[in-house]
């Protein structure tokens, strides 16, 4: 290949890379003059020599504070998670310190399922940056994410009882239940005992799980994908009745009944 071609190819690619970015990142990047061009080249090389998890502190602290006041003033939202988070009485508060720590765990997460965790993280928060839906990803992925807190500390009798009460139970138990279980299973959490025994006392079906909240979100990330727990949030979000709960009837005393099988 001839100078020149190279010269028109790399022309080419530089074009389409740029071509890639928003076009206000495109306008205000064309714009710079060359010694603000050499810091953004600085910073790109910065990041290239970086591991993965060097980027992903950098950028959760170079747009935290950006990303954070924009979820603090949308009141309309945060009043309508609030309003969920008191229906199923969850006492989370939406602070400061919570959503930012909630913002970097939905990016990790999702980094970890695709196995590429410093691009992953990269392309999420720019995603965050500048796409209005994103925004509302993060938020459903919080309101799941706080109901699965709460099945995970629940007993398997209060299981029995929260699906009982939704209108499709199958496909409550299979999403959400029965994952929550064999989580408690595999990590000796709960652990059934003599439970194919006729008359066993079933102490494991009314003992409530003791999880401290760091285990409790290792757990939930490691069981559910990221888009899983945001579906769930989300249909909460859209349909007032698309969860059913009452707190009295699922947390009530365990009934002797309950413990015999």
């Amino acid at each position: 290949m001839s100078a020149i071609n190279k010269f028109h190819s790399k022309k080419i690619y530089n074009q389409q890379l740029i071509a890639a970015l928003p076009s206000e990142a495109q306008t205000w990047l064309a714009g710079l003059p060359w010694v603000q061009r050499r810091y953004v080249l600085s910073l790109c090389h910065v990041m290239c020599a970086t591991s993965p998890e060097g980027q992903a502190q950098f950028l959760d602290e170079y747009t935290a504070d950006g990303v954070v006041s924009r979820f603090i003033h949308d009141r309309a939202t945060q009043q309508r998670i609030y309003h969920h988070l008191r229906r199923f009485s969850i006492k989370t508060k939406l602070t400061e310190s919570v959503l930012r720590r909630y913002v970097r765990q939905f990016y990790v997460h999702e980094a970890q399922m695709r196995q590429r965790q410093g691009h992953a993280y990269l392309e999420a928060v720019l995603r965050l940056m500048t796409d209005g839906q994103e925004h509302n990803r993060v938020l459903s992925y919080i309101l799941g994410f706080e109901l699965l807190i709460l099945l995970f500390g629940m007993s398997w009798e209060q299981h029995e009882r929260f699906y009982r009460l939704q209108p499709n139970q199958e496909d409550f138990f299979n999403l959400y239940i029965r994952p929550v279980q064999q989580a408690h299973r595999l990590n000796g959490i709960i652990i059934p005992k003599d439970e194919e025994r006729f008359f066993a006392r079933r102490d494991y079906f009314v003992r409530i799980p003791q999880l401290k909240s760091g285990r409790a979100v290792a757990l939930i990330m490691a069981s559910f994908a990221p888009d899983q727990i945001g579906q769930l949030g989300a249909s909460i979000m859209r349909h007032e009745k698309a969860l059913q709960f009452d707190y009295e009837h699922i947390f009530q005393q365990a009934s002797d009944a309950a413990i015999f099988e």
